[in-house]
């Protein structure tokens, strides 16, 4: 396998772990790049839920990395190997890089089915079980500029043995073994770009040694994989990636799967991660809710692309209720439910509300349409409702985003935690569950 294209270039390391910078040369011409810490763009088969394409692109600051997943791809390989021109020209893709992951962050996967020799994916018809030919085959099919190796990510849940999450370090090491010498002989796989993954569960000395041992292998960069969210408290979350990002490489990118929430992603950045999966909003959209967190660093609240009064004003109506509970306090391992994020526009408090979802938000939803008009399309089951929400919670996150690259440059890192917190009297609304 050729040396990697990627590179992953600092141009700030805060408290010795949290870092800023770029990582350039992606894709297999090497024209795009991806400012970090940053996220990668959530998709179903390629398209980012209930939009169309050319909805998607009145958004702007889009993440230049599309991710897909092979719980979605694997069971359509038949039609993709007759296609013959890979999954990027299959789903109509253009100007993006595509990353291939094995499972979709959004959908909770059943465990259990793991074996020496095989991982499992869920997709519409059911469980398909992947062999590393199988894996290393679909890859070659979908032909996609960087990939996860296959990886046994069954011992997230608390309580699995010591002995359960030694195998799958084992196992993953093996799997990542055959994927890159499969992947070095293989003329289709020429420039695209393997990412090692990293198991461990809540053991740290396992977490060591996968990281250790990972980073050995010819890998373009690390995915880190079994700390989603509800796996664990934030504290032993940001415990294992400080222990883990100390064996990995610093000119590498850390890409960890499965956490999304504002809180955790902040502490988990501090931590040394640099990359994330987005698919927050769309969870935050299916549950017919809109993002509302606070994040202006900026003197001038546009530029943050957020208003503040806004925010006191929601910080006053959660006063007048009797809630008076912070951001990210609520529980996480329930990913269905709503969170502290979100303000939920199914209420009835919204039906005459005739404010934007958030004051100052440029995006098509916030500057065209009001909380009550969401709350109808809510209400009355209209397919418009996804599609507005979606819109607006895709570009509040990814201006989340930008806010921290801002923080991490001008030192203002624990401004943004406050205000994304609401801490001091600055919080978001959220309706009574």
């Amino acid at each position: 396998m050729a040396g990697c294209r990627m590179k992953l270039e600092l141009s700030r390391v805060v408290q010795g772990r949290g870092r800023l910078g770029v990582l350039k040369d992606l894709g297999k011409t090497g024209q795009h790049s991806l400012e970090v810490p940053g996220c990668l763009l959530h998709t179903h088969l390629g398209t980012v839920p209930h939009l169309t394409r050319d909805t998607l692109h009145t958004l702007s600051n889009l993440p230049s990395v599309t991710q897909v997943t092979l719980s979605n791809i694997a069971e359509h390989q038949d039609v993709l190997e007759e296609f013959r021109d890979g999954f990027r020209r299959f789903a109509g893709l253009h100007n993006t890089v595509l990353y291939c992951s094995l499972h979709d962050p959004a959908t909770p996967c059943p465990t259990g089915y793991t074996t020496n020799k095989t991982v499992s994916v869920w997709g519409s018809g059911g469980r398909i079980e992947l062999t590393v030919a199988k894996f290393m085959a679909l890859q070659k099919t979908v032909q996609p500029d960087w990939y996860q190796s296959m990886a046994d990510g069954e011992t997230w849940q608390s309580g699995t043995s010591r002995k359960r999450v030694r195998k799958s370090v084992d196992r993953t090491l093996a799997h990542l073994d055959e994927c890159l010498l499969v992947h070095q002989n293989s003329q289709e796989l020429d420039g695209v770009e393997v990412f090692g993954v990293v198991e461990g569960g809540d053991i740290l000395e396992e977490r060591v040694r996968s990281g250790r041992e990972t980073a050995k292998r010819p890998v373009a960069g690390f995915c880190l994989d079994g700390l989603q969210t509800g796996s664990m408290h934030q504290a032993l979350r940001t415990q294992l990636i400080t222990a883990v990002t100390k064996e990995l490489p610093e000119d590498k990118p850390r890409l960890l799967h499965g956490v999304g929430r504002p809180d955790e992603v902040l502490a988990c950045v501090e931590a040394g991660v640099d990359l994330f999966e987005s698919f927050f909003p769309f969870q935050a959209t299916e549950r017919g809710c809109a993002l509302c967190f606070a994040f202006d660093v900026s003197s001038d609240p546009e530029l943050a692309g957020r208003a503040p009064p806004a925010v006191l004003e929601l910080a006053e109506e959660k006063e007048a209720s009797g809630e008076t509970q912070q951001n990210g306090d609520s529980n996480p391992a329930d990913q269905s439910q709503m969170t502290s994020f979100e303000i939920d526009l199914k209420d009835k408090r919204y039906k005459e509300d005739f404010r934007p979802l958030v004051e100052g938000c440029g995006c098509y939803c916030c500057v065209n349409h009001q909380r009550a008009y969401l709350h109808h399309l809510l209400v009355t089951n209209e397919l418009l409702a996804g599609v507005l929400l979606m819109i607006h919670n895709a570009a509040h996150y990814h201006a989340f985003f930008g806010a921290l690259r801002e923080a991490l440059a001008n030192d203002k890192l624990d401004v943004l935690r406050r205000r994304v917190l609401g801490e001091g009297g600055v919080q978001t609304d959220r309706s009574q569950r």
